[in-house]
């Protein structure tokens, strides 16, 4: 496919987003239907990746040269010109950022995307850089504002800046039937560069490897893609061989499928969901993996189908606004509405209080969320340790840093998503 077919599927794409779809199911989706090359898809999901998350600044970029305000054109339309100022912001030389991206714009639309992307080249290199924290970062207001209230303005800037970055996966290989060593050398000599996660050790981060799901150690069980973050949570957890564990709220899995592979034959992983659909991917994982040991049911956490002080672990990775992710799902800063945050929390609590009854006698609970929000992590802690007095805080400790009564892992730490945990033992 041509260059102009690569900027039309990244237009095509984000007009899609813009239309509900959730960019990190989306994107993959189409470069799977594609027949780019893997050069080609890398130039996509940057297109649509930066583009997404420079969204606000390009907007401030482009309005001068518009005769309209870009909130008012056709998604099309818009996105082309979106496509067309981030190309030119990282560089791309104009006579491509602005002709190709001409040609893939809608055929009526052309001569005006033509217009003001000329008129916006002739205006830099260099970009003027903005003085609101909020525009030259992308983020809306009341996120900046909200991130600065929660974490103070280093560290919440920081977060920020770091859930810009593209960043690198990680593999979590399965100690079932590999080891990190001999995994790190597989992927060494099919030409992907790999490095030893920050976080944690067994981890591999790994880039120019394609598409994950295509890798050999993937597909046979071997490995399976997870944030360094969300493996820190089970580390933290600790499950050993012979254990009983519950994962409420348990899709899309990753963490269900790492307690399994950690507790054995001999142990046993419940993993619920409300959702069926994304149970599915549960139990494919379990097959790919060769977990037996995984038992999936759909239920409705507030209300468990499960006996009381059962089990010797419960994980409660609970629903979220997950602006711990960024990175990952830049189109997530343009859909959470800061009035979701206090109702999310309401729910995380009632999980929490309702996954406690499943602990057995000097059994643990663990409370996870891919957000560093105040009320999602410190404020949810307060209430469930008040709420529940036969419990006592576990303590965290490195990589977690050390946040109210719980641990905390932001972007900037270790190139990972952003990760609240907190701990809670019943007493025996």
């Amino acid at each position: 496919m041509s260059p102009r077919g690569s900027r039309h599927l990244a237009c095509d794409a984000l007009v899609r987003i813009e239309d509900g779809a959730y960019s990190h199911v989306i994107v993959p989706s189409m470069l799977r239907s594609s027949n780019l090359s893997m050069r080609d898809r890398a130039f996509v999901t940057e297109l649509v990746y930066g583009t997404l998350r420079s969204q606000l600044r390009l907007d401030e970029m482009l309005a001068p040269h518009c005769r309209r305000k870009i909130a008012s054109l056709d998604p099309g339309v818009r996105a082309a010109l979106r496509i067309g100022a981030h190309q030119l912001v990282v560089g791309v030389p104009a006579h491509a950022a602005v002709a190709e991206t001409v040609e893939a714009s809608p055929s009526r639309a052309r001569g005006y995307v033509n217009a003001v992307l000329r008129a916006l080249s002739a205006a830099g290199p260099p970009w003027p850089e903005p003085t609101n924290p909020a525009v030259a970062l992308s983020y809306p207001d009341w996120l900046v504002d909200q991130m600065i209230s929660d974490l103070g303005a280093d560290d919440a800037l920081a977060a920020l800046a770091a859930s810009n970055e593209s960043g690198a996966v990680a593999l979590r290989p399965n100690p079932r039937r590999t080891t990190s060593d001999e995994l790190e050398q597989e992927l060494l000599g099919s030409g992907a560069q790999v490095e030893r996660g920050r976080l944690l050790s067994d981890a591999l981060v790994i880039r120019g490897a394609g598409d994950l799901g295509a890798l050999p150690a993937v597909a046979s069980g071997r490995a399976t893609p997870q944030d360094q973050a969300s493996q820190a949570v089970i580390a933290y957890a600790a499950p050993t061989a012979g254990m009983r564990v519950l994962d409420v709220a348990a899709a899309p899995g990753g963490k269900a499928t790492a307690t399994a592979e950690l507790v054995g034959d001999d142990g046993l992983v419940v993993a619920l969901d409300l959702d069926e659909g994304r149970l599915r991917l549960i139990r494919e994982a379990a097959v790919r993996l060769g977990l037996a040991n995984l038992l999936t049911a759909q239920a409705d956490g507030r209300s468990l189908p499960v006996a009381a002080e059962s089990f010797d672990i419960v994980v409660v990775d609970a629903p979220c606004s997950g602006l711990g992710a960024l990175r990952r799902r830049p189109d997530l800063r343009w859909r959470v509405d800061q009035d979701a945050l206090a109702p999310l929390a309401d729910l995380q609590v009632a999980l929490v209080l309702e996954a406690a009854a499943a602990v057995r006698p000097g059994g643990k609970l663990v409370y996870s969320v891919c957000t560093p929000t105040a009320i999602e992590t410190t404020g949810v802690a307060a209430r469930v340790i008040e709420a529940l007095p036969s419990f006592t805080v576990l303590p965290t400790s490195v990589p977690w840093r050390p946040h109210g009564p719980g641990g905390l892992i932001l972007p900037q730490d270790a190139g990972t998503d952003g990760m609240f945990v907190l701990g809670l033992q019943r007493g025996k």
